[in-house]
């Protein structure tokens, strides 16, 4: 058993955490959840030996521990699998099960035979069907995080500390991941997990743990609470599941598109969207919607059919046209592919509208400080300086950075695919917020979402697709997870 008791840490004059008091057994799945900024990840980077703790004390089975590196925690029997693995693409997966480890024989060379045989005795123990040669890079998602799971395992870990890991995940892939930590929780092991997502922790978890504000603030058995209590405890206050309702000003069509093909990902898509209306898109893995709004963005081919931008056809060979044409995108995969890690808040803000105070390609630096700071006003943007990296922010307030390097270009038509991935539900009440003003102002909006009941709250209507094809459209009395469900397996609202 693992106690942290009293644990208080400052950074400068912000204090984190204040006299938060855990404990995680091994053989149980706990959850720690919190808004961002809450003292999650702090509190577990003081358990992993990344941060000291300014008081209080650690004990293991009722021995008090220090823990001056992250290897220090390692050899305490302490695993933490961050949000970003700590894999490399280029490797087979049994050199990755080693890094840092390596064995090596007689001569001084890397033991590859030794290697690959732990790797499968442990792949075995844990009823794993992967081949220790398979290179990394081939791996889905979820099997990249078992593999660090097991590698976690292999160094005799006790507890397992797991931070959002299934963020990035298909709904497959995270009942595959499930599976795991079902299996080890059976073989003694304790795992702390990290999400935002309440419905997987009502799902996976024993006992759950709520910092708010640096503090523990809840704590108890996940059978005695629903996933409404878990978010007002993160939150402070009641969190509505209603639809959400605005002042509906329908204007004329701004975008339509007919007969749209792809290679392989889409075909014969008709659909349209008009001024003020936000329209949602969802259905199931593989169901092309966000080839579909890449390529009326310009960043995939259309084999045939037509895109219409206010009844005008535009014929689009690159993002940059699209942008030309009023239409802004925001990628689903907010790390991969919104933000740029290695450039502060302001470049990050910025980087889309730079020809608005760019002359002869110099950056004016005062208009580009301007824009963005009216934009972090209007979007609410919670940081510190605009010099700050990106990965200073939070999950939120990172997709926040991402709308604010769009709306300086006064786009006609906004796309968001998975627009509040990766966010606690805080954050995601305040990024609804922003749709609902932006679709009010006149902006014609589309949401791509894999959540149902998020599409339901936001969207006027829905399109579900099924296997690259629109098979049906919900609205009113219709938009209902039963239906939207019934539509993105194949079925027809009219056998209902």
């Amino acid at each position: 058993m693992i106690r942290m008791e009293n644990i208080n840490k400052s950074f400068g004059a912000h204090r984190v955490l204040k006299d938060v008091t855990i404990t995680i057994k091994g053989g149980e799945i706990c959850a720690l959840i919190g808004e961002n900024g809450a003292g999650k990840s702090t509190l577990m980077n003081i358990l992993g030996g990344v941060h000291q703790r300014d008081s209080g004390r650690i004990y293991i089975n009722g021995s008090e521990v220090e823990f001056a590196t992250p290897a220090d925690s390692l050899n305490a029997g302490i695993a933490f699998i961050h949000q970003e693995l700590n894999l490399i693409n280029d490797l087979p997966i049994f050199e990755n099960m080693f890094l840092g480890r390596e064995p090596v024989n007689k001569w001084g060379r890397l033991d590859l035979d030794r290697m690959r045989a732990e790797t499968e005795a442990i792949f075995g123990r844990m009823n794993i069907d992967l081949d220790p040669k398979t290179m990394v890079r081939n791996l889905d998602a979820s099997y990249k995080q078992i593999v660090e799971i097991c590698r976690a395992i292999m160094m005799d870990a006790s507890v397992i500390i797991m931070d959002e890991p299934t963020t990035s995940l298909t709904a497959p892939e995270i009942k595959r991941v499930f599976e795991m930590m079902d299996t080890l929780k059976k073989q003694g092991v304790g795992i702390i997990f990290i999400s935002h997502k309440l419905n997987e922790v009502m799902e996976i978890c024993e006992r759950y743990m709520v910092l708010r504000d640096g503090e523990l603030v809840a704590e108890g058995l996940v059978t005695d609470v629903t996933a409404d209590d878990l978010a007002r405890f993160m939150v402070g206050h009641d969190i509505s599941t209603d639809v959400l309702t605005r002042q509906k000003i329908i204007g004329p069509e701004v975008l339509r598109v007919e007969n749209l093909c792809h290679t392989h990902a889409f075909r014969n898509v008709s659909l349209n969207v008009s001024k003020g209306e936000i329209l949602g898109l969802t259905g199931l893995l593989g169901d092309g919607r966000s080839e579909l709004f890449q390529a009326i963005f310009g960043a995939e081919p259309i084999v045939s059919g037509d895109i219409f931008i206010e009844d005008r056809r535009a014929r689009l060979h690159g993002t940059e046209q699209a942008l030309n044409l009023g239409i802004g995108y925001l990628p689903g995969n907010r790390k991969e592919n919104s933000i740029i890690k290695d450039m502060n808040v302001l470049e990050n803000a910025s980087i889309v509208t730079w020809p608005l105070f760019a002359r002869q390609g110099i950056i004016d630096k005062k208009k580009q400080e301007n824009l963005f700071a009216e934009q972090k006003t209007r979007l609410a943007i919670r940081m510190r300086k605009n010099t700050d990296n990106i990965n200073t922010l939070s999950g939120g307030n990172q997709q926040k950075v991402v709308l604010a390097k769009w709306l300086p270009a006064g786009p006609k038509i906004l796309i968001l695919d998975n627009p509040t991935q990766g966010v606690d539900v805080g954050a995601k009440e305040e990024i609804y917020d922003i749709v609902l003003r932006l679709a009010e102002e006149g902006m014609a909006i589309v949401v791509l979402s894999s959540e149902a009941a998020e599409i339901i709250r936001l969207c006027d209507r829905a399109l579900v697709m099924y296997q690259g094809e629109i098979q049906g459209e919900v609205s009113g009395d219709t938009m209902t997870e039963h239906d939207i469900m019934r539509l993105a397996t194949g079925g027809s609202l009219a056998a209902s």
